[in-house]
């Protein structure tokens, strides 16, 4: 069988077997709300928080190349990759660790037991219904990472038949196709897709542990499969997605399969009392073949129950139960089994909040305890006032956590100068926040937000008398994020800016790969015969990295498309229009100028 089949069914068995389980609700349906901020559908303006929103159609419209080009054009998100598509991508929200930022699909933690990161490259556009990023401290809510904030993935829900053909530079050539049926009681949904690329030296004489100027090539094969069904009063739905993709680089190749799932037991259990019931499971399997022999396996299984309760009109508490299981195990051909170790841990949260005449309230408190890190209490207070019909200001205060991750824990010393301590105690943060919405006429809508972030207890592999991991660093993370959108007769368009201060508290001295200043910017116009065009623009300050200063760059990249018949569309994206040569991280390529082209077909 396929390995993605493979992994695709065997999230879904999981979870079927382990009890109903509820995820995020139908994203088709959240257009004009969130679900990430409150764990509930509630209008953006009560959710007290900067939250970005990308939409299908959002995502079809920027023709980005990928997910870690897509996230990296929003405001307050530094994003580093080694080299081209498939390369290993990190991500900085709001200038913390990419280790410190919570990452969902579709509701289901999916950040490796190992290394405690996500690694973007590998989850295809094609696989994406909607994005809902989340930006500050969620712990009162999720738990454990959501320092930065969170990045919330919902696959694709197909209502109709769709399917794209991609070609592009550096050998790339994709295709995929989407399949759904039913209604909101009953349904199923098949996205499939693969895409290869030749790609280009990873690597360049600026690297440090190898260069090789031949291709690093990528590929990837992807599934996602979701279905739902009436049960009585309740709604019992399923979905899961898996990845296999194959990255080469100049040491070797790297199999990187990830797949995670849930089922769903959601709805009414009295007139103002609804519940959703979870169970998900997710798991990565990483094996390295080259000078390095090394494979790794990463399994999560978790519980959630939910429940809401309407107290008010517009007010509503919202109480629930978590649960989950982390294993992780690491070997290379040198040292056999590095460690395979586990853990368990459990938390109660409970929130209030809503809308009271011109004042929207958010109050939430969560206790974790793990057998490993022990307990842990966070909360998180909002309070948002209505200035006028347009304007709304708000402030914030919340507290967030990271347990540390099997690698910190267990990684034993091999002579390499740093090993894991299971004494770690979790990293701890506290934010203060203010913001403003401002709408100056329809179709458009400016934010303005101000953050200030504190964290300690950071963990460090360096210590004068002993290489072991230790909780000795802190951490200051200050920033102004601005944004604007406006729709209007035909003209589309906006940006972000954002400024931060992200520094090392201790040493004063500021963290690697994170932009003190950048934007982006983007202008377009379409016009009543289907043809349309969009000019972008992105700038980035210069930024410390190992060994080195990344001097600042600009990029401008232009994209057309052409809707020549009501199901067929025509795509075509140029990157990097003046092939300005950069880097992300030090001794790693990046695209020169390059194309991409694409034909879509859309059975609605």
């Amino acid at each position: 069988m396929n390995p993605v089949v493979r992994q695709a069914a065997l999230c879904a068995a999981i979870s079927l077997l382990l009890s109903p389980a509820a995820v995020a609700r139908d994203a088709a349906t959240l257009d004009a709300v969130q679900v990430t901020a409150t764990r509930v559908e509630r209008p953006l303006d009560e959710a007290l928080a900067s939250i970005t929103v990308i939409t299908r159609e959002e995502i079809e419209a920027s023709q980005a190349p990928d997910l870690i080009d897509l996230l990296g054009r929003q405001a307050g998100i530094d994003v580093a990759r080694t080299g081209g598509p498939g390369g290993g991508s990190a991500l900085f929200l709001r200038g913390s660790n990419s280790n410190q930022s919570l990452i969902l699909v579709d509701g289901i933690r999916v950040t490796s037991t190992g290394q405690g990161v996500f690694d973007f490259a590998h989850l295809p556009l094609e696989q994406i219904e909607r994005i809902e990023i989340v930006r500050g401290p969620r712990a009162s809510m999720w738990g454990s990472d959501a320092i930065g904030g969170v990045v919330h993935v919902f696959t694709r829900d197909p209502s109709a038949p769709s399917a794209r053909v991609t070609a592009g530079s550096y050998g790339r050539v994709g295709a995929s196709a989407a399949f759904g049926t039913g209604d909101d009681r009953r349904g199923f949904g098949i996205t499939a897709g693969a895409q290869r690329v030749r790609g280009f030296s990873a690597t360049n004489p600026n690297s440090v542990f190898s260069y090789d100027p031949d291709d690093d090539g990528y590929r990837n094969r992807n599934l996602s499969l979701r279905g739902r069904t009436a049960v009585g009063t309740q709604v019992l739905s399923f979905n899961a997605i898996a990845t296999d993709a194959e990255v080469e680089f100049d040491r070797g190749v790297t199999d990187a399969r990830n797949a995670s799932g849930g089922v769903t037991l959601a709805g009414e259990l009295g007139a103002r009392w609804s519940h959703q019931f979870t169970v998900g499971h997710a798991r990565e399997d990483l094996d390295t073949a080259g000078s390095f022999p090394n494979a790794f396996r990463s399994r999560r299984t978790s519980a959630d129950w939910l429940h809401t309760l309407a107290t008010g009109e517009d007010a509503h508490l919202r109480f629930g139960l978590n649960w989950q299981r982390e294993q992780g195990e690491s070997e290379n051909a040198f040292n056999g089994t590095l460690f395979d170790d586990t853990r368990r841990s459990q938390a109660a949260f409970v929130g209030y909040g809503g809308r009271f005449g011109r004042h929207v309230l958010d109050l939430s408190l969560r206790r974790d305890h793990s057998n490993q890190y022990g307990g842990v209490t966070t909360g998180n207070a909002g309070w948002g006032v209505d200035l006028g019909e347009r304007v709304q200001w708000r402030l914030s205060w919340g507290e967030g956590f990271r347990a540390p991750n099997f690698n910190e824990l267990y990684y034993p010393d091999t002579g390499f100068g740093f090993a894991g301590n299971p004494d770690l105690r979790p990293e701890h943060s506290r934010t203060w926040e203010t913001g403003l919405s401002y709408a100056p006429a329809a179709g458009q809508q400016l934010a303005l937000s101000v953050y200030r972030t504190r964290v300690r207890d950071l963990v460090a592999f360096a210590a004068p008398l002993t290489n072991n991991a230790i909780n000795i660093n802190r951490a200051a993370l200050d920033g102004v994020e601005l944004g604007y959108r406006f729709d209007r007769g035909g003209w589309t368009g906006g940006g972000n800016l954002t400024w931060q201060d992200a520094i090392d508290a201790g040493t004063g001295r500021p963290l690697l790969r994170r932009a003190k200043r950048k934007a982006h910017v983007e202008l377009g116009h379409g016009w009543d015969n289907g043809l349309s065009v969009a000019l972008e623009g992105d700038y980035f300050s210069g930024r410390p990295d190992f060994g080195a200063q990344l001097p600042s760059h600009a990029l401008a990249h232009l994209r057309l498309a052409w809707q020549f018949s009501p199901a067929w569309r025509l795509e075509g994206r140029l990157e990097n229009l003046t092939d300005r040569d950069y880097e992300l991280v030090r001794g790693y390529n990046t695209p020169g100028r390059s194309g991409l082209l694409s034909l879509v077909w859309n059975g609605r």
